[in-house]
């Protein structure tokens, strides 16, 4: 379009993008080393000589153009550098504040809307058309009201609270609706675990899982370091307007056609149940562990897939029909949550002190959302027992779970 312009006589700058522009280079790792010494420099030199020409050309784009910036790779991936970075809370042009808002090239842009921020994911198309200027169209939606009370007993997590809410939204068919959580339940909620919760709004079919803003959002803005004069213009903008949130008033289910209800104390402990029990293998989602063994047993007799009790054996290891052989922490829900992050770390922690190790046929990576991650499990002690078993960081951004673990460990790819 520059090239179009010049040829016409004008100047090219006219053509810029008419809002903000963030590029996140790091959505997608590509993990060619696991379980070796220094993974992240391996995999990140890799994916500098496989993308030189992309990251070039990425470069010239951030001096050329004014009102576009690139978050370059090896920081982490875009739902959660929006989140802990680029967000603002309230934008504004000269004496005029305005609630901030986004579209995001990624379905997980609702991790945001745990900010008090409108925002959801779009084409490439709507995004381009965004950027000119351009309005984004939709159809009014419905809102459906979330009202929460309680709160998480001890031991049960964000993403057990997560998991329990996708099964009930999906359960209401949310689908292309925009959802709000509201209630004593969720102003008592971080913004770490209303994120959380948010940015599972694709897996519940929604378009948005929205927290309106409040004071712990202010909060979070001012901690994760953002501008004081941003964050101070925050708390009074949406206090002057219908926007933020009150923990007190029922009287918002009034201003939606559908709501429902959900006490979070009702959330039940893994721990509570019978110990040795097949139920405490029993995921918040409701799928029983056994009952899906003897379906996946059963269903590869019916598709004569192989004998089931052909399998290779090594001296500790023996690899069969169902046998898992990909173990990764990677950046989509769960990494970033510090406190289930932190108990990962926990967890990996103990297993080292038992004397407990990874199946060797197993690749295993982790890849937190980013740097944060990072800092906090070195300074908590628990990164080495994460890397002891294997877990070492491989880069910042989505792997397996978009298809790019690369090959699988040496001892099982011949049998694969």
């Amino acid at each position: 379009m520059r090239s179009a312009v010049t040829k016409l006589g004008k100047n090219p700058k006219i053509i810029e993008p008419l809002v903000p522009v963030d590029l996140v280079v790091d959505h997608s790792v590509q993990v060619d080393f696991a379980a070796v010494p220094t993974p992240w420099r391996r995999t990140s030199s890799w994916n500098f000589s496989r993308n030189r020409e992309r990251y070039q050309f990425l470069k010239w784009g951030m001096q050329a153009f004014d009102t576009f910036k690139v978050v370059p790779p090896g920081i982490g991936i875009v739902h959660q550098v929006n989140l802990e970075y680029l967000a603002k809370g309230v934008l504004n042009a000269g004496q005029i504040y305005y609630p901030d808002t986004l579209v995001g090239t990624d379905s997980h842009t609702t991790m945001i809307n745990g900010l008090g921020i409108v925002g959801w994911g779009v084409g490439g198309i709507e995004a381009e058309a965004g950027m000119l200027g351009q309005p984004v169209y939709f159809l009014t939606p419905d809102v459906v009201g979330v009202y929460l009370t309680g709160a998480l007993r001890e031991g049960v997590t964000a993403t057990d609270l997560a998991l329990t809410l996708t099964q009930q939204l999906r359960k209401a068919k949310v689908v292309g609706k925009f959802v709000e959580f509201y209630g004593p339940g969720a102003a008592a909620l971080p913004v770490v675990d209303r994120a959380t919760i948010a940015n599972m709004a694709p897996e519940y079919g929604a378009t948005m899982g929205f927290f309106p803003i409040d004071a712990e959002c202010v909060n979070y803005l001012r901690a994760t370091g953002r501008d004081a004069s941003n964050s101070r213009s925050t708390k009074p903008t949406t206090a002057r307007r219908p926007l933020g949130h009150s923990a007190a008033g029922r009287n918002r289910i009034l201003d939606r056609p559908r709501a429902r209800s959900l006490n979070r104390r009702t959330e039940r402990r893994r721990s509570e149940t019978p110990a040795g029990s097949d139920r405490a293998l029993e995921d918040e989602a409701g799928i029983h562990l056994r009952i899906f063994k003897a379906r996946h047993r059963k269903r590869l007799w019916q598709k004569g897939r192989g004998v089931l009790d052909r399998h290779r054996r090594s001296r500790r290891t023996k690899l069969r029909h169902g046998s898992v052989l990909i173990a990764a922490i990677t950046s989509c829900t769960n990494t970033s949550n510090p406190s289930v992050m932190l108990a990962a770390g926990l967890l990996a922690k103990k297993a080292v002190a038992k004397g407990l190790r990874v199946n060797p046929l197993v690749k295993s990576s982790l890849a937190p959302g980013s740097r944060v991650v990072t800092d906090y499990l070195d300074k908590t002690g628990l990164a080495p027992y994460l890397d002891q078993l294997g877990f070492q960081t491989v880069g910042y951004g989505c792997t397996t779970c978009i298809g790019t673990p690369v090959r699988s460990r040496r001892p099982s790819r011949k049998t694969l």
